[in-house]
């Protein structure tokens, strides 16, 4: 897991939001603490002006209601200059008589106005006209103050004989506001300081019990469930502390049962003879063992994720995932070109809740060897079946004919015995045969071996085939004349090469020569016997040692064989920890290849 930075932590976000709770609040109050400043202010302000001009009003009226003699006295428009001489503190004060002409101002700059009419000035014009008292807050287009503005009525029974006029800027109030809004702006910095390192302290009283439990997650994420969080309080982070501790002891407990299961699931898996293959629901495989990863030819990592069906060849036999279970055991063809391989599988659902399916097991096996015996099994039945009614029909044929008066005919019976002794002689064949190969296959015999110099006892073997032979036949011989010692069962090898021989000499042509042929190698004797017949084809070589093959079925029954002479001499040659085999080309002859082990030089007891 990464770690988490500083920007995207809860830590900074609790500070942010303590901030920003302490922030809107200052700004709710500024804003409004501002609001009522500035209408306070500006009431103030107003109510000031307005007192003085109450003030201003009251002289003036009085003044105005002097009579004068301007020969011997002062002026009206001196009285009202002195009046406004003592109300300096507004920026610019003017007052007019009815003919709206200026007779004073407190402004110097403005003195060039005295005496001059005014009669663009629609509020004192509405003075004059209505006695209506004005109150505005302008804009000085020229100068950008903000200005208050008034206008008075001056009374003199009740007759309005001139009028205030005033302007008396803000700029003051305003500043004044700015200043105060400043020192606002102050606290609040200063305040949002002080709280944020307050909200740094309380969000890590917050977030310090958070990272411990997030850390330990991490570890116990790795399998290491010995390690606890600490508990800083009884509040609900405290609380929560508490119950992730509970929930550590509840996983570590729940993670050595599920541990130990799984080893013994693991262990049960590797150590089965047979493959296991699991699924999920959609038949994607998730699990296998190595016996089946030896099975199928293909590594997990390869299988991983591909559906079941595909993997077992289970398409071509158009199987739907649901029917596996229905098919019960099915034979799976693995062979290849130069190999023979089946295997048998068996399938089961997995249910979970709700009876739903979650997945498939698959058990499959070798049974390559099992179909090879039980397929060897009905073609020997079929074959020592087949074998044994030829001749018996052969008999019943004969004695049925004996029988019916045949016995009579002194030329006829005689040739029909003959043929049935014959045929009672290859059955008594057959069936020797086959109880010596029950006794191989049940390993019920005993090879008496004693040292052999396998030369002469070559020679004395090929002696009593050279007695028996037809004329036209040549007996070949390639020996060497040094003597060659080996550990056989004379009986057994004598057997052996009885069946080799008497199969060269079979099929061998009128005029053909039997070769016979022995050569020491590294630690071995390779013996061969070459005849001259019309030899085997290339596919049906490694069979010539299966039993009842025979490669001219006709022209060996013909001649009184059983089809079980190789296939004897092979069991027999490999007792002799040999090893036999053909070699052989159409219409070139056929070579019948054996080898024995020689005895070791370093072997007691031999000179």
């Amino acid at each position: 897991m990464r770690k988490v930075r500083f920007f995207q932590s809860i830590r900074l976000k609790i500070i942010l939001i303590y901030i920003l709770l302490i922030l809107i609040a200052i700004q709710v109050i500024g804003a409004y603490f501002a609001q009522e400043l500035e209408k306070e202010l500006r009431d103030n302000f107003v109510q000031s002006i307005d007192d003085r001009v109450q003030l201003l009003t009251y002289q003036l009226e009085q003044t105005f209601a002097l009579d004068r003699d301007e020969e011997k006295g002062s002026t009206l428009a001196q009285d009202v200059q002195n009046i406004l001489s003592y109300f300096d503190d507004i920026s610019d004060i003017q007052v007019i008589d009815n003919q709206n002409r200026v007779l004073g101002t407190n402004n110097f700059s403005d003195d060039s106005k005295i005496g001059k009419r005014i009669t663009a000035e629609s509020r004192v014009t509405r003075v004059f006209k209505f006695g209506q008292t004005s109150k505005n807050f302008l804009l000085d287009p020229y100068t950008g103050r903000r200005m208050y503005v008034r206008t008075v009525p001056i009374y003199k029974d009740n007759d309005v004989v001139g009028a205030v006029y005033l302007q008396a800027s803000m700029e003051g109030v305003f500043t004044q506001l700015e200043q105060i809004n400043q020192i606002f702006a102050n606290g609040t910095l200063i305040a949002i300081s002080i709280s944020a390192l307050i909200g740094v302290l309380i969000a890590r009283t917050i977030t310090k019990p958070i990272t411990e439990m997030r850390k330990q997650a991490q570890i116990m994420s790795t399998g290491d469930f010995s390690q606890k969080v600490n508990v800083y309080g009884t509040d609900e982070i405290g609380q929560l502390a508490v119950t992730f501790n509970e929930m550590n002891d509840k996983l570590r407990q729940a993670h050595a049962t599920t541990e130990g299961e799984r080893r013994k699931l693991s262990s049960i898996l590797s150590h089965m003879s047979d493959g296991v293959i699991a699924t999920d629901e959609t038949g994607a495989i998730t699990l296998m063992n190595n016996p089946a990863v030896d099975l199928i030819r293909k590594s997990f990592e390869d299988v991983k994720g591909k559906q079941l069906i595909d993997v077992l060849h289970l398409h071509e036999r158009d199987i739907d995932l649901t029917e596996l279970q229905e098919t019960g055991s099915i034979i799976i063809d693995f062979s290849e070109d130069d190999a023979f391989f089946l295997i048998r599988a068996n399938f089961s659902i997995i249910l979970g809740e709700n009876e739903k399916t979650t997945g498939f097991i698959t058990v499959i096996s070798d049974v390559t060897e099992q179909e090879k015996v039980e397929r060897e099994r009905k073609e020997f039945v079929s074959n020592v079946s087949h074998e044994l009614r030829t001749p018996l029909t052969t008999m019943r044929s004969y004695l049925e004919a004996l029988s019916d008066g045949a016995w009579k005919d002194n030329e006829i019976a005689p040739k029909f015995l003959e043929v049935t002794q014959n045929e009672t002689e290859r059955m008594i064949r057959l069936v020797n045969d086959l109880l010596q190969l029950s006794k191989m296959d049940n390993k019920d015999y005993t090879l008496y071996k004693e040292r052999v110099n396998f030369i002469s006892y070559f020679h004395h073997i090929i002696d009593r085939f050279e007695m028996n032979k037809p004329e036209d036949i040549v007996l070949d011989r390639q020996l060497p004349k040094n003597d060659v010692f080996v550990w056989l069962d004379k009986d057994k090898m004598t057997q052996v090469l009885d069946n080799i021989i008497s199969n060269a000499m079979k099929y061998s042509p009128e005029g053909g020569t039997i070769t016979f042929h022995l050569k020491k190698e590294k630690q071995k004797l390779l013996i061969s016997v070459s005849d001259e017949g019309m030899g085997i084809s290339h596919e049906k070589l490694d069979k010539v040692f299966d039993r009842f093959y025979r490669a001219d079925k006709a022209r060996s029954r013909k001649l009184g064989g059983t089809g079980l002479g190789l296939a004897i001499a092979k069991e027999l040659v490999e007792a002799h920890k040999g090893k036999i085999w053909a070699k052989s080309k159409e219409g070139k002859g056929t070579t019948i290849l054996f080898t024995l082990p020689l005895i070791q030089k370093k072997r007691r007891g031999v000179s």
